[in-house]
């Protein structure tokens, strides 16, 4: 016979299981995020595309405001490629033009200012207004015989200073206003991404050398991911990254095809916890994780 006492402590078992699971990180890992490439899309916790923009996309950011933006790859419409920031409902708030050969990364700062690179005979950092008025423009010391392989997702730092991968080059350097290199770190391939972390570690992804490093400030390597720590070869062309407040690391793959697998992430302990797959027929150059099971991520995106 059940009584009302066992009933109760049954009850406060199965619930303290629960709570066990949970805590041990068997409870399922949802994401939404930006996807930016051939196909262009914010993709929903549950796998629906929510919003969606016809071009192809070289990089790409939810800002806080709701609004999207852009990094537009080369094309009839941009033949030095571009960058714009639009509404949900596709109003163009903000558009520059490339005016070389191709224009790589976006970042938008404060005071109504966007970051992007210029690829192209005179490789260049800017920063650009809302009118579209040059206000910074520095220059990138790198390769110019091959204008697309010069430069990726660079980023404004904290301090001032920008960070670039330079991926013909195999650096990342780190370059003050005035174009002085004041750091920079020789990487196994060519780099894509450059996240510096809060402790003043960086973290890059190497496209073919299909590996994930971090390198400390003497641009030692601390930790590395590669398809070796995985039990199948899940990593193909390494390009975007994303460092989570939680410390896990997501990658894509670019170089892969429909229904392959085209995210991962990991613990610091490289233990695989959430991928997605679909059946699109290109891969994900880019993309920005938004929130997790539901819960916006906080503070700003190291990616």
């Amino acid at each position: 016979m059940i009584t009302r006492d066992s009933s109760l402590l049954r009850s406060l078992f199965i619930v303290a299981c629960l709570v066990v699971f949970r805590a041990s990180g068997a409870e399922s890992i949802t994401h939404s995020f930006l996807a930016t490439g051939s196909d262009t899309r914010i993709v929903s916790s549950d796998g629906k595309v929510t919003w969606s923009h016809p071009a192809s996309t070289r990089d790409g950011w939810v800002l806080d405001d709701g609004h999207i933006l852009l990094t537009l790859t080369k094309s009839a419409s941009y033949p030095g490629g571009g960058v714009i920031e639009l509404t949900r409902d596709g109003k163009i708030v903000f558009e520059y033009r490339g005016r070389q050969e191709e224009v790589n990364t976006s970042q938008r700062l404060p005071r109504n200012r966007y970051l992007l690179t210029e690829a192209g005979p005179e490789p260049r950092i800017m920063e650009v207004e809302r009118g579209g008025k040059v206000l910074v423009s520095v220059p990138i010391s790198c390769q110019k015989t091959n204008f697309h392989m010069q430069s990726r997702m660079t980023r404004k730092l904290p301090n001032g200073n920008y960070l670039v991968p330079q991926l013909l080059d195999k650096v990342v350097r780190e370059y003050d206003v005035k174009g002085q290199i004041v750091w920079e770190a020789k990487t196994p391939h060519w780099p894509f991404t450059a996240i510096r972390l809060p402790g003043g570690n960086t973290l890059i992804n190497c496209t073919y050398g299909n590996e994930s490093i971090e390198v400390d400030k003497s641009g030692n390597t601390v930790w590395r991911l590669s398809n070796e720590d995985l039990s199948e070869p899940l990593i193909k062309d390494a390009c975007g990254g994303q460092r989570l407040p939680n410390g896990n690391t997501v990658i894509t793959s670019y170089g892969i095809g429909a229904r392959k697998t085209k995210l991962i992430e990991v613990t610091p302990a490289k233990k695989l916890v959430w991928t997605w797959t679909d059946d699109l027929p290109h891969g994900i150059h880019h993309f920005q994780i938004l929130d997790t099971n539901g819960r916006a991520l906080r503070g700003a995106a190291l990616r």
